[in-house]
């Protein structure tokens, strides 16, 4: 947890798949810290650097979650999607989509408040793992929404009174999926219904 993958601004030697945990694409800026993407055990992490001709990134790919991932020099990736035409389309595919998630989460903070965008937040951590406790700190909270702590331990406690999630120390435990979905709204699904249809050809995803 919390260990650096591709620090930013760095030439990027090796791209990462996921299995088990996730990780946080974040911008770091000296005003703070937020996240942009979350790559979990559907997708690669530097894809998109080492696949479209750049070898540095702005942004900062950490460890959110703990968990496993496949790692593989990017030089040898290159020379495999060369030569393996469905590999490179599934791959590009897998970079559309996490473009489009990161355009969804541009909407969620343009148009929704704290507690939506927790809800979107917490059901993408959600997708990505097995069960229901999600490890995280209301600080480390904060940081990846871009607001301040009273306002995600607000919004948690709404939540919590809703009866959508349980607090536990240093977890969330999601206790009703379906209520958190109907608060997200239209914060959530966008992405993941346009990975359903890319990687997996269907048209609806399954959420």
């Amino acid at each position: 947890m919390r260990h650096v993958l591709i620090p930013s601004h760095t030439t990027i030697e090796t791209a990462y798949f996921p299995e088990a945990g996730f990780v946080s694409v974040t911008s770091d800026q000296p005003s703070g810290r937020v996240e942009i993407g979350l790559i979990g055990r559907e997708g690669l992490v530097g894809a998109s650097l080492t696949l479209l001709g750049d070898a540095r990134s702005p942004h900062i790919h950490f460890v959110q979650m703990a968990g496993h991932m496949l790692s593989i020099d990017v030089a040898v990736l290159q020379a495999e999607v060369e030569q393996r035409p469905a590999l490179r389309r599934v791959l590009h595919r897998s970079i559309q989509a996490q473009f489009v998630q990161t355009a969804q989460a541009a909407f969620a903070n343009a148009r929704g408040n704290t507690a939506t965008r927790l809800a979107r937040w917490l059901l993408m951590c959600h997708d990505r793992i097995d069960g229901d406790q999600i490890t995280v700190t209301q600080d480390f909270m904060s940081f990846m929404l871009g607001v301040e702590r009273p306002g995600v331990t607000a919004a948690l406690k709404s939540l919590e009174k809703d009866g959508l999630v349980r607090k536990h120390r240093g977890t969330v435990e999601i206790a009703d999926r379906d209520g958190l979905l109907d608060h997200a709204g239209d914060s959530y699904g966008g992405a993941e219904a346009e990975y359903a249809r890319l990687i997996e050809g269907r048209f609806e995803p399954n959420i």
